[in-house]
C-alpha cells in the first residue's frame, strides 16, 4: 500500500504540532505540505519549534492544493478557515479530515453533497480522542434509562467556541433517545442570567474556560436516590492523534461525509 499524502492546515497550533509529529512518526502517512497564515515558501524545518521536515509551507490554501499531489487534508484551524479549507480540498479531490468545530448544519449539508457528487469522503469529528467518542456513546445508552441529564464541558481559555463541539454532539446523541422534557423545578428562576447554562431540549450544558485545562467533559445523569457520571479527560494533544490517524486512513475508502469518529470504529 502506498503512503497517504497529507497536507496539514495549522501546523504551529498545539493540535497542529501534535499532528505533524504523529505523521512524521507514522510509516503509512507522508507529510507533503502545510498551510499557515504567517509563513510562505519556507520548508517546515525552517520554522522554529517544528520538526525538521522538507514539507513546503503555504499561506495560500488554494495554491497549496493546486500544486501538491495530496490525498488528505488534516484541518486544525478555526471554524471560518476550516470551512473554506474543507471546500477547497473537496474541489481539488483531496479528502478532508477536520477537527475544527463550529460548522452550521447548512454547511455540513453542503459539504456532504459535494462529497457525494465527487464520490470522495470527508470526516468531521468534534473530538478525535477515542475515549471521548466512547464517553459520548456510553452517554447515549445511559440516557435511555436515566433521561435527566446535564453536561459540563471544560476547556482551555483560548478555545473560541462555547459550548464545545463535543458537548453539542453528546446532546444530539442523547436527543436521539430522549424525549424533550423539563428538568428542575417548574417554577425555577435564574437570579443571575445564564446560571443554569444553555438549554437543549431541557438538557443543560455548562461551559468552563480556564488556563491549565485541555479538554474535559462530564455527563451527569440523575435518578431517584442515585446519580451516574460518565467522564472523559484529555491531558494533552497526543490524546487526539490516534483518532486523526484512524480518520486519515478510513477517509480514503469513504464516498460521503461522516460526522463523528464513532462511525469509523469497528
Amino acid at each position: 500500500m502506498s503512503n497517504i499524502r497529507v497536507i496539514i492546515a495549522g501546523p504551529r497550533g498545539k493540535m497542529g504540532k501534535a499532528a505533524v509529529q504523529m505523521v512524521e512518526s507514522d510509516n503509512q502517512l507522508e507529510l507533503v505540505a502545510c498551510i499557515d497564515r504567517k509563513y510562505n515558501g519556507l520548508s517546515l524545518k525552517d520554522i522554529e519549534g517544528l520538526p525538521s521536515l522538507d514539507a513546503q509551507v503555504y499561506t495560500d490554501a488554494r495554491e497549496c492544493m493546486s500544486e501538491q499531489d495530496a490525498d488528505v487534508l488534516v484541518e486544525l484551524t478555526t471554524p471560518e478557515n476550516g470551512y473554506v479549507h474543507t471546500r477547497l480540498a473537496l474541489e481539488h479531490n483531496i479528502r478532508p479530515v477536520v477537527g475544527t468545530t463550529g460548522f452550521t448544519q447548512e454547511q455540513l449539508d453542503e459539504l456532504r453533497k459535494m462529497c457525494e457528487d465527487k464520490g470522495i469522503g470527508a470526516v468531521i469529528a468534534p473530538n478525535f480522542a477515542i475515549g471521548a467518542v466512547l464517553m459520548m456513546q456510553f452517554s447515549k445508552w445511559a440516557a435511555k434509562h436515566m433521561p435527566q441529564v446535564e453536561i459540563i464541558e471544560k476547556h482551555h481559555d483560548q478555545k473560541l467556541d462555547a459550548p464545545s463541539g463535543t458537548a453539542l454532539k453528546t446532546a444530539q446523541l442523547i436527543q436521539d433517545v430522549r424525549e424533550k422534557q423539563q428538568q428542575g423545578h417548574a417554577d425555577e428562576k435564574e437570579t443571575l442570567q445564564g446560571a443554569r447554562g444553555a438549554d437543549v431540549d431541557g438538557m443543560k450544558i455548562h461551559s468552563v474556560r480556564l488556563p491549565g485545562l485541555v479538554a474535559h467533559q462530564e455527563v451527569i445523569f440523575g435518578g431517584h436516590g442515585q446519580t451516574l457520571t460518565i467522564k472523559h479527560d484529555s491531558y494533552n494533544r497526543e490524546s487526539f492523534m490516534s483518532g486523526v490517524k484512524l480518520a486519515s486512513e478510513k477517509v480514503m475508502g469513504l464516498q460521503t461525509l461522516v460526522y463523528g469518529l464513532e462511525h469509523l470504529l469497528d
